[in-house]
């Protein structure tokens, strides 16, 4: 019997001690009626006109400048792997671009060297994309992936969108 009664005992603390009120929140009181004085009416200021939206294009541009014009070489890199990274080139079968930028620093193609540093040509023109593309050994008709970085001349002349 004293079980049964240590026991409802305890379970009545739970109740009266375990479950959280409700915080009562006090209601909004409704806003008061203010009495208006008419003024003047102020003559409006001219709205400023927005300033006109930069295109896709510009956009393009703009982050495509931003895109570095130089490359570290790290172990294990090679020309195909750099024209690969999407701040480069985003497309592999463009490493000839960079090899012919670098000849000076570059005797085999083949061998690269860690902490070689290589410039990046951002400024070039279709037909040395796709020769570049051609001698890298790209599937025909040598035109590169839409996903790849590219000046915006090039992907306006492709009919590509920004």
């Amino acid at each position: 019997m004293k079980r049964y009664l240590l026991l409802a005992i305890l379970l009545l603390a739970m109740v009266g001690f375990g479950c959280a009120k409700k915080p009562v929140t006090p209601e909004p009181e409704p806003p008061k009626e203010e009495v208006k004085v008419e003024a003047p009416a102020p003559t409006p200021a001219p709205e400023p006109t927005p300033a006109p939206q930069p295109t896709a294009r510009e956009i393009y541009e703009r982050n495509y400048s931003m895109l570095p014009t130089s490359h570290t070489v790290v172990k294990g890199e090679c020309l195909w792997w750099i024209a690969e990274y999407q701040q480069i080139y985003n497309d592999p079968f463009m490493w000839p671009l960079i090899y012919k930028a670098n000849r000076d620093k570059i005797r085999n193609p083949d061998l690269i060297y860690p902490g070689q540093v290589f410039q990046i040509p951002r400024a070039f023109q279709l037909d040395e994309v796709k020769e570049s593309r051609r001698s890298a050994g790209a599937p025909r008709p040598y035109l590169p992936p839409q996903a790849a970085t590219l000046p915006a001349d090039i992907r306006a002349e492709l009919g590509w969108s920004f």
